[in-house]
């Protein structure tokens, strides 16, 4: 039983936010290309597909986060009781667990088309190589974007088996969301980040957090209206982004506090909402 308890620290099964953010974007793909007037059971089983495969794949990312980053996390408050950095799970054990949860993956990923295989297994290599990233840029967080996303391109080629100009408006857009939110994550632990000497973009715009935020917020509804544009949806999406934007520019915008890790926790909890909500608006857009 302790040695589940650590496989689910470590792979933050108790914390779903993570498989969450990744979850949504594949929601978003899958929804802006499906046919809905075929066959619904197809659209569910690549729903429980995606959400199966970023479960795995997050669980393996953080497995992943926590091997490289492990003499960081030792200095950190918040994360120097995690398994790999505390010692009370092994790098030999943590490695195959990751390969374990990888190869699981794989397997759900199999039962897409090949294209969508094939451009799946085209990001591996920025996957697991994005917590270095920190290390040589304040841009860890766009690297991230770029990476947590790309279930929305696989989302929309797992029907179309091509990739077209609407699902990178809305993949770009969700970068800069992504941006946003993990920009405000960081600022949990911005002072230890400073002392040991790694980079973020919560560092670089530490004086200026909240400008920042509205710049990445506004190119995601602006992506979000000019995609919805693309996809010829009807004035009631447009009506509807009214939401997202309330929520991002009155309720996030409003609740952050750069200096409070409480606010920091609870508004990048929020984007799990703001997620649904885009996704209740893409809905929208494809069946009125």
């Amino acid at each position: 039983m302790n040695q589940l308890n650590l496989f689910i620290e470590l792979t933050r099964l108790q914390k779903p936010i993570g498989y969450l953010l990744l979850f949504w974007p594949c929601a978003w793909g899958l929804t802006l290309i499906y046919d809905f007037n075929d066959n619904l059971n197809i659209y569910f089983y690549y729903i429980i597909l995606f959400f199966l495969g970023s479960v795995l794949m997050r669980s393996a990312g953080c497995i992943v986060n926590d091997i490289l980053d492990r003499k960081f996390d030792q200095k950190v408050a918040r994360t120097k009781d995690r398994p790999i950095a505390s010692g009370k799970i092994s790098l030999k054990i943590g490695l195959l667990y990751a390969i374990a949860l990888c190869l699981l993956a794989f397997l759900v990923l199999m039962n897409f088309n090949y294209f969508t295989i094939i451009i799946a297994l085209a990001s591996m290599p920025l996957a697991f190589t994005y917590p270095l990233m920190k290390r040589f840029t304040y841009w860890p967080q766009l690297f991230l974007g770029i990476t947590f996303n790309y279930g929305l391109i696989l989302g929309w080629t797992s029907i179309s088996e091509q990739i077209d100009i609407a699902p990178i408006i809305f993949y770009l857009g969700a970068i800069f969301w992504t941006l946003g939110y993990d920009t405000i994550y960081g600022f949990q632990d911005i002072k230890d980040d400073e002392i040991i000497g790694v980079k973020s973009t919560s560092i670089k715009f530490k004086g200026t957090a909240k400008i920042f935020l509205i710049l990445c917020y506004l190119f995601l509804i602006s992506s979000l209206a000019i995609g919805g544009l693309i996809m010829n949806f009807n004035m009631i999406y447009f009506l509807f982004l009214l939401v997202p934007m309330v929520h991002l520019f009155f309720y996030q915008i409003n609740t952050f506090n750069s200096h409070d890790p409480n606010s920091c926790l609870k508004v990048f909890r929020s984007n799990n909402y703001l997620g649904v909500i885009i996704f209740c608006n893409i809905l929208i857009g494809r069946l009125f």
